[in-house]
């Protein structure tokens, strides 16, 4: 059995390992599997009910972060979440809440791609291209649209 001293300790630790990065649940059960099972599923509820763990706060942390430094599809956003152990319920769930921004980061983020590709590929690889790293045809057709407006003016 653990002291509280030693409780505290390791409460302690677990804290330090989320604080320096926002981590999931699955994240934190991966990291300490190593301490009793009793002990580690008490701190996890006392972590979800002080508010430093939260999924669903994850999901939109990371998107946002995920738009601000990358060109991926809504695809390849939602298996980085899953990766991280989060349930695809929950993805799916703010994807569609955040339809209409997601789709139209999505197909600014084709237009980006094309842009950058079309030196190197002819239309029908870049768009193999996107659709290999999960973009939709429907958003990479607007992309291409949209470029031909831009080409025009």
């Amino acid at each position: 059995m653990y002291s509280q001293e030693e409780l505290d300790k390791i409460k302690t630790k677990i804290l330090k390992y989320i604080i320096y990065k926002k981590r999931t649940e699955k994240e934190i059960r991966q990291k300490f599997a190593d301490l009793p099972t009793d002990i580690l599923e008490d701190i996890i509820e006392y972590l979800k009910e002080a508010g430093y763990i939260n999924d669903k706060e994850y999901i939109k942390k990371s998107i946002q972060e995920y738009i601000n430094l990358n060109n991926m599809s809504i695809k390849e956003i939602s298996y980085k979440l899953q990766a991280k152990g989060i349930e695809k319920k929950d993805v799916e769930d703010f994807i569609i809440e955040n339809k209409e921004s997601l789709i139209e980061y999505e197909i600014n983020s084709a237009l980006k791609l094309i842009q950058k590709k079309q030196r190197m590929m002819e239309d029908e690889q870049i768009r193999n291209y996107l659709y290999k790293k999960g973009y939709m045809n429907e958003t990479t057709n607007i992309a291409y649209e949209n470029l031909k407006s831009i080409e025009g003016a």
